[in-house]
């Protein structure tokens, strides 16, 4: 046995390169026109059937058929039809129409039946998908063997490169293309062929698959897509609480995963000790749809299980985007504008082949008829001449001679039955010549305006989507990020106390270790200034001098003993220079109001739900008005009474109780608010209180029910004294 010594770059150019780019152009990378070669050779077999009008066949006779074209296997084949068929529900628009089980792309369990046993035919979105296909538009080649001829495209008339999710793994490189909305990339192309430098994203909004569930948007990142081509977002399951069954049933799942995926994973959380509070989990998926069922057991919070479960499973996934296409065999990652652009490309091509097969046809025709016409100016010569030649063979040359026609013209003449040779059909023949110069004319005039061209498109386009668009399926939601980490995820919740001091340290306690020891050790001349009940889940928010709030959860915050000292809040959220607290609230469910009095007597009554944010942001600056000096904030659950004092500059003292009901509430955190308490020149608001904060001989001569109001003036007979609550 001898040995040949080879060069390892020679081998590989002359093996392996051939072999790796026969996956890229051959089977792997989708074309412009929205197919793979296996996809574009069932579908065209399938149209050669006749089974774009017709009834069904069974898909063993297609598979059969298609390997003329495609000698790749039968099991691979019907593997491609499967995944064009309804029955998969793979795809927004399936091109195949099909009877029997064909599995379910959402379940990897779920196998399709034989093809001896299933049935198909074309879809009716197919007549898009072979417009004119008979008229040249495409480029016809040989098949493996040479005996028949198939097509290098498919002439489809709407961008299914956008509208039919595709993916494929080839050599050193891969495609994965998600689906859109027909209407939607409809009114995208057609905006597009009107101006290509529109905002892409007002129209094509998001990706759309045929399982529903929610995709979950990030403005920024889905442009990023737009643009290059290359990205990620996050799908999201749809899911509902059962009260009376205490369990979630989950109806639609991301594209990306399957239900065994789903529930082999949670099953498998619930062994490793990561996810309790789950009874049951059971996979009811029948003829109605999806459904995964997951009973829960006695007093576990559903909301906070299913965070849990879409950070933690595929309930929500990624989808990862690589819009890898083969544009004249070079395969090219391409950004939407520049898909739209290379397929109206595509499209153009396609239209100017099909106006120059009907130029073809109608000039034929029309050197048919101005060869009938010479013939018909003496028409009893030509049929003297007929009878009189002795030879079949010598009609056409005694024809083509007398009559300077050629000989197409003349056979067609000559085939003309006795029958026609009257004066209605004479004069419809003549009649005919014009009309197809106007004809000819126009179309070449179209074929040389690619304006006009690009107007049939879009027409084309309409009637696409009128015909066959449908509402999105995936519902779009602002891109949140509820579920922050597994830990944060899994952070026990519990009710605790928060206690601020006036050197602005905060200690979190539970309520069990409270009763444990509530004596409180305070730095010297220290006190606590607010007591408030929250949870551990609760968010902690902090307003400062300074017009700013930071926010944190309180799980962020260490757990104290009433021993310690706390912890110092500058140090806790890294306060500006000269930013000291005035206020801290928590809250989980944003209810109630936050009451800031001002200087000038005016009061800004703003709903809590203003300063709750979608995203997880650490600190919102303008958290309230600067146009007056704050005198005191207050926050409210349900409306209370509150006291102004106002110095006039002498000796006088005025003083207003009003309940907060009376004021007005305003959206913007910014607003001056609304004036409560008159003012004069010189006078101004010198505090604030809570009715628990004075005494009156008689409160409620100070009251009033409208604003603004002056207040009325202390007297001397109606004592009265703060009481100095360090609290």
């Amino acid at each position: 046995m001898s040995l040949i010594n080879k060069n390892i770059t020679n081998v590989l150019e002359e093996n392996y390169m051939p072999y790796a780019m026969s996956v890229i152009v051959s089977r792997a990378i989708p074309q412009i026109d929205g197919f793979k070669p296996a996809h574009r050779k069932l579908l065209y077999t399938m149209y050669t059937m006749k089974l774009i009008t017709g009834s069904r066949t069974k898909s063993a006779n297609v598979v059969g058929q298609t390997m003329k074209l495609n000698p790749h296997g039968d099991q691979a084949i019907y593997a491609t039809l499967v995944r064009l068929s309804k029955g998969y529900n793979a795809l927004l628009h399936p091109f195949i129409d099909s009877k029997g089980n064909f599995g379910k792309h959402y379940s990897r369990d779920m196998k399709y039946a034989a093809s001896r046993y299933t049935e198909c035919k074309l879809d009716s979105i197919c007549n898009e998908i072979f417009k004119d296909i008979d008229k040249n538009t495409v480029e016809f080649v040989d098949n493996y063997d040479g005996k028949l001829k198939e097509p290098v495209l498919l002439s489809t008339t709407f961008p299914n490169i956008l509208v039919s999710n595709n993916k494929g793994i080839a050599v050193g490189m891969a495609s994965n293309i998600c689906s859109f909305n027909l209407k939607e990339v409809c009114e995208a192309t057609i905006q597009f062929l009107k101006n290509e430098d529109i905002d892409i994203l007002k129209y094509l909004k998001a990706p759309d698959f045929s399982s529903g569930g929610k995709l979950l948007f990030d403005e920024k990142q889905m442009r990023k897509i737009y643009n290059t081509g290359q990205g990620s977002f996050k799908l999201r399951s749809n899911y509902h609480f059962v009260k009376e069954d205490n369990c979630i049933e989950i109806t639609e799942i991301p594209y990306t995963t399957t239900t065994e995926q789903i529930i082999d994973k949670i099953i498998d959380l619930i062994k490793a000790g990561k996810l309790s509070g789950i009874s049951d989990i059971r996979d009811e998926t029948d003829l109605k749809g999806l459904k995964i069922a997951i009973d829960l057991k006695r007093g576990t919070d559903s909301e906070l299980l299913m965070k849990k479960l879409l950070s933690m499973t595929p309930l929500e996934d990624s989808f990862s985007c690589n819009f890898n296409i083969l544009i004249g065999n070079t395969p090219k990652v391409l950004g939407i504008k520049e898909i739209l652009r290379e397929w109206i490309s595509f499209r153009i091509g396609c239209i100017k082949n099909q106006l120059r097969f009907d130029i073809n046809k109608k000039s034929e025709r029309l050197h048919l008829l101005n060869g009938l016409q010479k013939v018909l100016l003496d028409i009893d010569k030509a049929i003297d001449i007929v009878r009189k030649t002795k030879n079949d063979e010598m009609v056409i040359p005694n024809l083509i001679s007398e009559f300077e026609i050629d000989k197409i013209q003349a056979e067609y003449v000559a085939n003309i039955r006795l029958r026609n040779l009257n004066k209605d059909y004479i004069l419809n023949k003549i009649s005919e010549i014009t009309a197809l110069k106007n004809e000819i004319d126009d179309l070449n005039e179209t074929l040389g305006d690619e304006s006009r061209i690009k107007q049939i498109i879009a027409s084309q386009i309409k009637n696409v989507k009128k015909q066959y668009g449908v509402d999105r399926k995936t519902e779009i939601i602002s891109y949140v990020e509820e579920v922050k980490s597994e830990s944060v995820i899994m952070a026990e919740n519990y009710e605790l106390k928060l206690f601020v001091t006036k050197h602005q340290y905060i200690k979190k306690i539970s309520l069990a270790s409270l009763r444990g020891n509530s004596e409180h050790k305070l730095k010297e001349e220290d006190y606590i200034v607010q007591e408030i009940d929250a949870e551990n889940h609760s968010e902690i928010l902090f307003f400062t001098n300074k017009h700013n709030v930071y926010k944190l959860y309180a799980y962020d915050i260490v757990d104290h003993k009433a021993s310690s000292l706390g912890q110092y809040i500058p140090n806790l959220i890294d306060l500006e220079e000269d930013e000291h607290i005035i206020r801290v609230v928590a809250t989980k469910e944003f209810k109630g109001h936050m009451i800031f009095t001002y200087q000038n007597g005016k009061v800004a009554k703003v709903p809590l739900k203003s300063y709750e944010t979608k995203t997880n942001r650490k600190k919102l600056v303008k958290a309230y008005s600067d146009d007056a000096k704050l005198i005191r904030v207050f926050y409210i659950t349900k409306d209370k009474d509150i006291i102004f004092f106002r110095d006039e500059g002498s000796s006088d003292t005025r003083v207003l109780l009003i309940n907060t009901s009376i004021i007005n509430e305003k959206t913007t955190r910014t607003t001056r608010g609304i004036q409560c308490m008159r003012m004069k020149k010189n006078s101004v608001i010198t505090s604030v209180k809570k009715p628990t904060e004075v005494e009156f001989n008689d409160a409620e001569y100070y009251r009033s029910n409208a604003i603004p109001r002056a207040g009325s003036t202390y007297s001397v007979e109606d004592s009265f004294s703060f009481i100095n609550k360090k609290k």
